[in-house]
């Protein structure tokens, strides 16, 4: 009797210290072994209905349909630019495009000073790893803010011999994790970025057969053809490897006993690479599937209606942790959407567009019915960016043009001059087609959103530059422009006239 109650004493010792030791940690649960694990899946250029949970029964994934399934299923999730880079940007720091600086734009650098919330997991116990596609960097440190700390213990491509999908890795950083410390994985697919590298990559016996062209979804706004066709069906491959490679990571979780206590959120940066999605401030570009699934943490589930935007994904994962939330995030927990179908976390959700090879200014918010949005460049077509605008699918639609044969939602992408405010009724008008702006029957909810943006812009300080970024590609063929065809003097980034990267409020929520 004595013999084994020896090893529960020092067992119970041990215990009490690591306690102790996690209680001088600020912010740190005592309860260190029951704080959840948290991993983020993000594809590349997917639209939220683009997956079979989301209504869309041509494209195969099974892995999402069942965690979504078991899971929350998020019918109002919103990004916040559909964009790679700022809207990860974006994720990471808990902030509106506009406020992280520069990296409001494509490919531009987060202020050094904002921090990343996967750094703060990590100064708390947290074991953090991103495999993939990062497309996040932070600006050169300054004497009064040094270096950010490293945000990941792990940093890999994604990448292998053979395998370009940047999921490559997941199974291996899931198998190869310390085990005495709960995690946090940003995993990042490269698919279904444009160029289709699924397609060559192929192995049907991880992933069934290819998608066939005749069996896509051709949205209103692009040319039915076997041209358009084909190109979706390769899009569909793409959008499959990532379906796959979820469901590879979930089945590991489960084998290591961990997966109950994991929360997993299923998400994309931005809409897909077509024509009329992708920068689009339209739900096809700016309107994300989010799955939630997380066994032990899930008070119900089903399909959630409540408004929810991408920078709630740092406080949510912050607070499970048992960390303090910066000041500095603008986003605000999830927690209460895990606790009921009924409770809401916010009133409206904003999204930006600002350049992404071409020149561009547009902003919107969302009331959970109504979209009401903002273009600053009227006089510019918004037909996508440069790899969406040398795909088969806007050629097609650039033959259309020519024959003078397009639908008025094809004519869309090219539309010059375009409206500068735009109203949409989403449940009634799901492809935003018909701009209720001018409706006596919608006056008072324009001017109450059109109010509640301009509040928005003003406590985030937002602006309009006088001059921003050009063009750095040609908007009817995607080539890119020559440096001399290109004048940035005296161009800047939304927000930075007033130091936007240094305000920390949120605006409405």
């Amino acid at each position: 009797m004595t013999r084994l109650r020896k090893p529960m004493f020092a067992r119970s010792i041990v215990i009490l210290l690591a306690g102790l030791l996690l209680q001088s940690i600020p912010g740190v649960s005592l309860q260190a072994a029951d704080r959840p694990n948290v991993v983020l899946f993000i594809a590349d250029d997917v639209s939220w209905n683009d997956y079979g949970c989301y209504g869309n029964a041509a494209a195969r994934t099974p892995n999402i349909d069942a965690l979504a399934e078991s899971g929350i299923r998020f019918d109002q999730a919103y990004l916040t630019a559909s964009s790679c880079s700022p809207s990860r940007s974006s994720i990471i720091t808990g902030r509106y495009p506009h406020n992280t600086g520069r990296a409001a734009e494509l490919h531009q650098p987060i202020s050094v000073h904002l921090p990343w919330f996967p750094q703060l997991l990590r100064e708390h116990g947290y074991y953090t790893a991103i495999s993939g596609k990062h497309h996040m960097k932070t600006t050169a440190p300054t004497d009064e803010h040094p270096q950010r700390p490293d945000p990941f213990d792990h940093v890999d491509g994604g990448k292998a011999p053979g395998d370009t999908s940047g999921s490559a890795n997941w199974l291996s950083v899931t198998q190869e994790r310390p085990k005495d410390k709960p995690f946090f994985f940003w995993f990042a697919s490269y698919d279904a970025h444009r160029g289709w590298d699924a397609d060559k990559q192929w192995d049907e016996e991880l992933y069934g057969p290819m998608h066939r062209a005749e069996d896509v979804i051709v949205p209103p706004f692009l040319s039915d053809d076997p041209e358009t066709r084909a190109d979706l069906a390769s899009y569909y491959n793409e959008v499959t490897r990532f379906d796959h490679r979820i469901g590879v990571v979930a089945e590991e979780l489960r084998s290591q006993g961990v997966f109950d206590n994991t929360l997993i959120l299923i998400l994309a940066d931005n809409g897909r690479p077509f024509p009329r999605a992708k920068t689009r401030l339209h739900d096809s570009g700016m309107k994300t599937a989010l799955v939630a699934s997380w066994p032990n943490g899930l008070k119900w589930s089903g399909q959630s209606d409540q408004l929810v935007s991408v920078i709630d994904i740092a406080p949510t994962a912050l607070k499970l942790a048992g960390c303090e939330v910066p000041e500095t995030v603008q986003g605000v927990s999830m927690q209460p959407l895990f606790e009921s179908q009924s409770n809401s976390i916010r009133k409206y959700a904003f999204s930006e567009h600002n350049w992404h090879d071409y020149e561009a200014w547009g902003r919107s918010v969302r009331d959970g019915e109504y979209l009401f949005l903002v273009n600053e460049r009227v006089d510019l077509p918004w037909q996508g960016p440069a790899d969406s605008v040398r795909s088969p699918s806007h050629q097609q639609l650039r033959s259309l043009r020519e024959q003078g044969e397009l639908t008025e939602a094809q004519a869309d992408v090219f539309l010059s001059p375009r409206p500068m405010v735009a109203l949409y009724h989403t449940a009634s008008d799901p492809q935003q087609l018909n701009n209720l702006v001018g409706n006596d029957r919608f006056a008072d909810v324009e001017e109450r959103l059109a109010g509640v943006l301009e509040t928005w812009m003003d406590e985030t300080g937002d602006s309009v530059p006088g001059k921003l970024y050009p063009d750095t590609f040609d908007r009817e063929t995607g080539s890119r422009l020559k440096p001399e065809q290109i004048d940035i003097v005296g161009a800047f980034s939304p927000g930075r006239d007033r130091n936007a990267d240094q305000i920390n409020a949120p605006g409405p929520r």
